[in-house]
């Protein structure tokens, strides 16, 4: 499976349930890879998007909320039953999204991460694991420095070695 964020300089990725920043080639970037694939995510980071789930793709919310329910989305409430929903995908069409707690619970599952790394710290209240500090995470490419206005920040690609516990 794979990981994609958008994270600044001290790996935060959103503040009050919003992205840090907006970068149009980050949003081309992160349409490009998800678009006719599987993407998993928090009921949270569901809530946030503009039109509530992301047109051209499956949409997975994992909830602790029994009670939750979102029309044209699977939702599931454990990780068991999200391992049960993913086994009828390839893990490499699967893309986890966010929020933090997500990426965190299913950080050892996935064995590649696709980060848009912004060289500016904003003020965050969610963070992604910092990947350049595990050891078992590799920077394997990362992009010419792109800039957005003010905005500096590179299309980094991680990969994970050994095995996966997903798998």
């Amino acid at each position: 499976m794979n990981l994609i964020a958008s994270a600044d300089a001290g790996w935060g990725i959103g503040c009050k349930n919003q992205l840090l920043v907006r970068i149009p080639d980050d949003m081309r970037f992160f349409r490009e890879m998800t678009t006719g694939k599987v993407v998993v995510m928090g009921r949270r980071t569901m809530e946030s998007l503009p039109n509530g789930l992301l047109a051209g793709r499956i949409n997975i919310v994992l909830t602790r909320d029994a009670a939750f329910r979102a029309k044209g989305a699977v939702v599931v409430h454990s990780l068991d039953a999200l391992r049960s929903e993913l086994a009828q995908y390839d893990t490499e069409d699967v893309y986890i999204i966010g929020g933090e707690s997500v990426y965190r619970q299913l950080l050892d599952e996935c064995s590649t991460a696709y980060i848009t790394k912004i060289d500016f710290t904003y003020s965050a209240d969610a963070y992604f694991p910092d990947l350049d500090q595990l050891p078992e995470w590799e920077l394997v490419t990362e992009s010419e420095e792109q800039t957005y206005f003010d905005i500096i920040y590179y299309f980094r690609k991680y990969k994970k070695s050994g095995r996966n516990r997903w798998i």
